[in-house]
């Protein structure tokens, strides 16, 4: 990634940000007949239908690794529109790139079958739970403290379940409750290998707490700020959550299985919303290019992405090694234009 040094390249990015801005109020906003909600068919149809079959990580990524990546947040609201389409990849950071963002719609893909569990989980716990103090709660099975309020600091509402230890009664319960909610419920056919794959997952928030990842730390993550010192994490306020507990509940946020670089998961999806005239707002990669390039598989991705509805307003958010790029330890969070950077893909 190229780094804008001089000021006569940082004038031009001031200047492209103001033509970016007016475009995105001057152009023709097309109709959009995306549902306001998916019947519970039509949320594991569009999820089988776009899935690709069960793909390889070198590791199950239960919690983001990337700390600072909420400070690409302040330009990317001004990016981007609500009422668009996320596009996304992993697990919870996805969340608080919606809270931002506010789409219609959502789907996040992932190679690792794993990583639609972790989706319908967290799907699970947010429709169960009418608060962030709730939900933190039920997450990590711990009790909730009673002083803890709608109003509560996201920094007090990780410093309570810190001080109480795990209860395997709890959950047990909790568990029943998700995948009550999960398949006699919402009527997923999840198998019962899946169901048990399920059940370890949320053993390993149960048993490690916070500490899901031991650096950085879920209370890290949710407690990270933007380079203003705002913190902008979904549990960051209840409005935040709210907006997220809403989309959950009515389908609207679909995990997909799928490579990147394969041929069905993006074109599928690209379809689906094509043919309901949705537009993409905002698409998170985390540092999968780098595997692409890897692979020799960035130029099918490439083509896969210009095949999705975009507009001036449609953006890349990515993240990059800081070794790599001279930015230092960690990864480094960046903004790109889908239709700029994909309008000219490598031939096949």
């Amino acid at each position: 990634m190229v780094r804008m040094g001089s000021r006569r390249l940082a004038a031009a990015g001031a200047v492209a940000c103001v033509i970016s801005a007016w475009l995105l109020t001057a152009l023709p906003r097309a109709a959009t007949t995306l549902p306001p909600r998916l019947t519970d068919r039509e949320f594991w149809q569009l999820s089988v239908d776009a899935s690709e079959p069960d793909g390889y990580f070198r590791s199950d990524n239960l919690t983001s690794n990337e700390t600072g990546f909420l400070r690409v947040v302040p330009e990317l609201v001004t990016r981007t529109r609500p009422g668009q389409v996320y596009l996304g990849v992993g697990p919870e950071q996805n969340f608080s790139y919606i809270a931002a963002t506010r789409p219609a719609f959502a789907i996040i893909f992932d190679i690792r079958r794993g990583n639609l569990l972790v989706q319908l989980m967290y799907k699970a716990i947010f429709e169960l739970t009418k608060d962030r103090a709730d939900f933190v709660s039920m997450l990590f099975s711990r009790p909730r403290p009673e002083r803890l309020t709608a109003d509560t600091p996201v920094t007090d509402l990780f410093a309570a379940p810190g001080a109480t230890g795990n209860d395997e009664a709890l959950y047990e319960r909790n568990l029943k409750a998700i995948l009550d909610r999960l398949v006699k419920f919402h009527g997923l056919p999840l198998t019962p290998r899946e169901q048990d794959a399920l059940a370890r997952i949320y053993r390993v928030f149960f048993d490690r707490g916070a500490a899901v990842r031991f650096s950085p730390t879920y209370a890290d993550l949710m407690t990270a700020t933007d380079d203003a010192g705002v913190f902008r994490s979904f549990l960051a306020s209840n409005a935040s959550f709210a907006f997220l507990r809403e989309l959950e509940a009515n389908n609207l946020v679909v995990p997909v299985v799928g490579d990147f670089g394969g041929p069905r998961a993006i074109r599928s999806v690209a379809a689906y919303l094509k043919t309901r005239g949705a537009t993409v707002g905002a698409f998170y990669l985390s540092n999968v290019e780098q595997y692409l390039y890897q692979d020799g598989k960035w130029p099918a991705f490439c083509r896969n992405v210009a095949m999705l509805p975009l507009d001036a307003s449609s953006t890349f958010i990515r993240s990059t090694s800081g070794r790599g790029a001279g930015f230092g330890v960690g990864f480094v969070s960046s903004l790109g234009s889908m239709a700029t950077e994909t309008r000219s893909c490598p031939a096949q």
